[in-house]
Order: structure tokens, then sequence, then C-alpha cells
């Protein structure tokens, strides 16, 4: 039976954190956690430690972590520590995995870059998050929810679970539907782009505004002439990314090669202050026309986009959709607009690390 969706959003890890161990220690039948960085510094710590807890209660514990992400653990003696305290751990593929037996580099990626946490089938997190802590400080935007969309957050972890334990018959149940959320997979294969042709067809159809906050931003040729299309004919499309990321001389150059194109479409673009890094912008939202919205796991990068298994809450909920536009809004304020003719007139020099990723720029 279909009921309705409530929601929390949070801006601060801090909060969040809180906020999943908080419904971890009061889990009574199950906890599955899917994680792209992992690492058992003091938060992931607090969180084993409430697993372990309700391990020993006999709660069902599951953490799916992918290998590369979370490659402290991997291989190693905490790994096997877990598990005799009754908690299942499964890691996505290996280090370098062997997806083909023709090497192909598009193999390396393939990651499982998805972010879950549900917790007795009736709670369930999402968002940008990493657990670790020297990311506390990171502007991440993360969403508890309750309702039918927390069983297709359930269903979608137990198949990459299965996956991942090298099942050959995916399990899959039948979820109710919710009109408003859905959980929506992006996984490396054609036909299965799903939320990649979501993103795509509502910036496609959109008549107001589109509002992008993402960390990385190296977008494919179709995404950038679909946003780019949407500025020609009018739309309000803004783009917030950081000032610097953690990967400058691959992602920063990327997204500054595609700058002149988009200034001269009318994409407005914001730079949120990173401070060295400690307060990167790691938040992966979007709302278009205050009727379509998406938070959760997914660049706007080629990594992201065509070669990682990726989640997303997306809503048609307007509620929903204006509680994101807000925050865009108090972000855009504080960040510094890139000026077009700034952009255009800089010294050649200063152009040409942007000539040269473009060799390259599929592979980021």
């Amino acid at each position: 039976m279909n009921s309705p969706t409530k929601w929390t959003l949070y801006t601060s890890n801090e909060e969040a954190w809180a906020a999943m161990l908080e419904d971890c220690a009061h889990a009574t039948k199950s906890i599955a956690l899917e994680q792209f960085i992992f690492v058992n510094d003091d938060f992931g710590n607090r969180l084993i430690e409430v697993c372990t807890e309700r391990a020993a209660a006999g709660v069902d514990i599951r953490f799916l972590w992918d290998a590369g992400g979370s490659f402290t653990f991997f291989g190693s003696n905490i790994a096997e520590d877990l598990r005799k305290k009754h908690i299942k751990l499964l890691f996505w593929k290996t280090l370098i995995p062997g997806y083909f037996k023709v090497p192909n580099i598009r193999s390396w990626f393939l990651r499982n870059h998805r972010r879950t946490l549900v917790i007795d089938e009736k709670i369930g997190y999402t968002g940008s998050m990493c657990v670790k802590d020297s990311y506390r400080d990171w502007r991440d935007t993360n969403a508890r929810f309750e309702g039918t969309v927390v069983e297709q957050m359930q269903n979608a972890f137990d198949r990459m679970w299965a996956r991942a334990d090298d099942k050959k018959h995916l399990p899959f149940r039948v979820t109710h539907r919710d009109t408003e959320f859905e959980y929506v997979t992006n996984n490396p294969t054609p036909g299965k782009r799903h939320l990649y042709r979501r993103l795509v067809d509502a910036i496609r159809n959109a008549e107001h505004y589109v509002y992008l906050t993402t960390p990385y931003f190296v977008p494919t040729q179709r995404l950038a002439r679909v946003i780019k299309l949407a500025a020609h004919r009018g739309v309000d499309v803004r783009l917030i990314i950081p000032d610097r990321t953690n990967h400058f001389l691959a992602l920063d150059l990327g997204a500054m090669s595609f700058f002149s194109t988009l200034l001269e479409s009318g994409v407005r673009i914001f730079l949120y202050p990173s401070n060295g890094g400690e307060t990167l912008i790691h938040s992966k939202a979007g709302i278009i026309d205050g009727e379509w919205s998406t938070i959760g796991s997914l660049n706007l990068d080629h990594v992201s986009l065509l070669y990682n298994f990726e989640a997303n809450i997306v809503s048609s909920n307007s509620k929903f959709a204006e509680e994101l536009a807000a925050h865009f809004v108090r972000d855009m304020n504080i960040c510094k607009e890139v000026n077009a003719a700034e952009w255009h007139d800089r010294f050649f020099l200063e152009k040409l690390p942007e000539y040269a990723i473009k060799l390259v720029r599929k592979f980021l």
C-alpha cells in the first residue's frame, strides 16, 4: 500500500551523520549500507560500532563498499573482523576490475559510486556524502526518506548486492510506486542509463529555469548540447561548481574547457569557494521549473554518466523542488559568477591547457 513520502534534507554532513547513527541505533530488522568511500576514522568507527551492537541483537547488517573508493579496507584485517562480528561485507569488484577479456581502458571505471542506506526497509538515506572525516565540512546534499520510495531503494541495494556476490539471477520484487518520488539507477550498459536519460529529457523540456549543482562538470556532448539549447531558447540556466576541486589537473580543466561555449549560449556559471578543498561543494542536485528535481550520487561528468553505477532520487513534488531551489539560491549567493567578457579576453596562454584537455575529456 502506498504511503506519502516524508523527507528531511541535510546540507551539513555532521547533521546527516548524526541522523544516520540515530536511526541505525534503533534498527530492529536490517541495515543495508552501500558506499563508494568508507574510511575507518571517527564517523566510520562510530557507524561500525552501532552496527556491531545491532548485529549482536540479531539485526541483519550488510555493507557493500566499492573496492576502489574504499581501498583502505580492501583485503585488510578490518574487513575480516567485521565478518566475525556478524556484519556481512562485500566489495564491489576489485581495485583493478577485469570486466573484459580484451583490455579496455573503460573497464577501469565501472565503479559502484552509489550511496544508499536503508534501515528496516522503512527509512532510506541517499545523497552525495562520503564516510570520511576530512570531508566533514564539504557542502553536500543528503536526504532521509520515509515512504514507498524506500522499497525501491531496498530493491536497488538487493540487486547490487547480488551482482557483487556473483549471483547469476538478480533478485527482483514488485515494489509499490510513488507518483512523486522514484529511486532511479544508472548502469554502465546501453539501455540501462535511466538516470542520464531522465536528466537529458528534463532539461530538453525545460521552459523556465534549470539549476544544476555538481562538483565535477565534464559533460558528454549530448548533455552539453541540451544545456546550451535550453539557454538558447531563453531558459534561465545556472550552474554551480567549485572554484577548485580535489582533481585540478583533470576535472577542473575539463570543466573550464566548456566555459566559453556555455557562456556564449547564455548559461550562467557560478564558482563556489572551496577554501583549499575544506568547503568543497560536493552536492549533486538539479531543479527544473519547480516541477522536476533530483539529488543523489550522479556527477555531471563522463565517468558518472557513462561508466559508473549511480542512483538518484528523482521527484515531481513541487515542495521538494522548492526546498532544493532555496538551497541552490543560498549557495549561489556566496559564489562568484564567471564574467563572460573577462573569460573571453584572457591571455592566450591561459587558454592553452583547456584546449589540451579536450583530447581526453571523454575519459574524465
